[in-house]
């Protein structure tokens, strides 16, 4: 089919992926992705060191969108579903995992979601789980009202003291903020609605039943005991899907910034790109135009006539960056078996460490390492670009890191091989600084009938993946179909099919 319109596309993460995959699969549309970095997958990708795969912070593939589902097997085949998917005989597969996330606390393992269980008593003493429970209770009895802050929503749904205890000083590490000056739109975003209650009503039925099926739809996102996972990790399916769109004769160029976006008569009409390789500088019109770049940069890029108002209030917009240490190991100081503990990743809820979680890669997927018989994994700091942590060189971060790792108890120094630095900017986008204000940036860009706001950073918003997703397969909806209102993309991840009390 010749393609008649164009479709520009800035960002080749899963959003801007997504949108390129539909409008081929179902427009006369022509994608033309550009991505500013030299990968493909955004904070989804893959990065191979020395035949050692790292996961940038964790992707569990999973979704209670059946769409969704099916779009990620329908580009990587599920795991024993035929003779082909076998991991074995093929890289082109994706696997079903375990899921295992806990806290780490005290120098203790504690369940992850946390329920008053006898994991929770046996660590803490009974004079403690006594006052979570009569903080539980009054809650219950007598909640927040308005929940105004992230805080007021922790403690909703968990009761003062196990906030305290668990929830407020790794948030606070994650954002480096108060939680009372945090939005409480981040826990209605990545929380929902778990408690206290459904957490260990689920364990409570785990007892009597225990479904094997990957889908799980009627269970919590954040106690789901099984998720689909790339035999070599997301990047591998986000590089499947480029390389399908660029055999459908859509276009992905890599190291190309967009820096300019031209407009007129409520339309955008062209971007301006440079190549970050050559400094060459090309203008491309197009029909259609998708942007998953951070809303500030898209608010600068778009120029001059922005009214100072939206400006004022994207320049004020917060983002968390993220530095990944990988570290491989002989073995673990702390362990259940020879080699390993079982956990996907942990929350480390030490207040004398900067830590924030340790992904085990091997857990993820056997096949992310080199050497089975090695142990590879992902130290992960929250911080901020030009702060004390992110201006560290990478030896440094590394030499840094380890000590913190040796200091809670999980390694000993000389069973250290090797060691790399990842650095991730806008890992986060922040629910306070202007944030409360995000409505006049959204009413602005709104007006441009051609413009689509995709995906976390496009639409400075916390999602998943699977949610970034739906953002761009409800834009792409609306052009089949000639709706020419966003509502229905902005409403992704905030519709009652997202919330539990549904």
């Amino acid at each position: 089919m010749n393609k008649t319109k164009t479709a520009i596309i800035i960002g080749a993460g899963p959003a801007g992926l997504t949108a390129a995959y539909e409008l081929l699969q179902r427009t006369d549309i022509k994608p033309i992705v550009y991505e500013m970095s030299n990968d493909i997958g955004g904070i989804s990708k893959t990065i191979n060191y020395k035949g050692n795969r790292m996961d940038i912070g964790g992707h569990r593939f999973f979704s209670k969108s059946d769409r969704v589902m099916q779009w990620w097997k329908n580009i990587l085949p599920l795991q024993g579903t035929s003779k082909e998917a076998n991991p074995e005989k093929t890289d082109k597969v994706m696997l079903i995992r375990n899921r295992l996330s806990r806290i780490f606390y005290l120098r203790k393992f504690f369940d992850y979601p946390i329920s008053l269980s006898l994991n929770l008593a046996l660590n803490l003493g009974p004079f403690r789980i006594f006052k979570i429970g009569m903080g539980y209770i009054k809650v219950k009895i007598s909640p927040i009202k308005p929940e105004k802050s992230l805080e007021d929503f922790f403690i909703n749904r968990f009761g003062k003291e196990l906030y305290l205890t668990f929830f407020k000083d790794y948030t606070e590490k994650l954002w480096n903020m108060s939680c009372d000056k945090i939005k409480s739109d981040w826990g209605a975003q990545r929380i929902k609605g778990l408690s206290v209650t459904k957490a260990v009503m689920h364990s409570f039925k785990n007892i009597f039943s225990s479904d094997s099926s990957v889908s799980q739809k009627k269970i919590e996102t954040s106690l789901i005991e099984k998720f689909m996972y790339p035999k070599l990790g997301p990047g591998q399916l986000w590089e499947e899907v480029a390389r399908v769109i660029k055999q459908k004769d859509g276009e992905v160029h890599k190291n190309h910034k967009v820096i300019g976006i031209k407009f007129k008569k409520g339309k955008i009409k062209e971007v301006k790109v440079k190549n970050e390789k050559t400094g060459k500088i090309i203008t491309n019109e197009g029909d259609y135009f998708f942007s998953t770049m951070p809303v500030r940069e898209l608010v600068s890029a778009l120029g001059e006539r922005v009214p100072q108002e939206v400006c004022k209030v994207a320049q004020g917009l917060v983002y968390r960056d993220f530095i990944t240490v990988g570290l491989l190991l002989k073995k673990l100081k702390i362990k259940t078996n020879e080699l390993l503990i079982p956990d996907n990743w942990i929350y480390v809820q030490e207040r004398d460490v900067k830590l924030g979680r340790i992904q085990i890669f091997n857990n993820w997927s056997p096949y992310l390492i080199k050497d089975k018989n090695k142990v590879w994994l992902g130290l992960e700091y929250f911080c901020s670009e030009g702060d004390k942590l992110w201006s560290k060189t990478d030896e440094d971060f590394s030499k840094f890191a380890i000590k913190e790792l040796e200091k809670i108890g999980f390694i000993e120094k000389e069973d250290i091989l090797d060691s790399t630095v990842l650095r991730m900017k806008k890992t986060y986008p922040a629910y306070f600084g202007t944030y409360d204000k995000f409505d006049i940036i959204r009413n602005f860009v709104d007006t441009f009938d051609n413009l689509f706001l995709i995906g976390r950073n496009g639409m400075h918003r916390y999602n998943n993946a699977d949610h970034s997703m739906l953002t761009a397969m409800v834009a792409v909806d609306n052009l089949v179909n000639g709706i020419k209102s966003k509502e229905n993309i902005w409403a992704v991840n905030t519709e009652q099919e997202y919330h539990e009390e549904n």
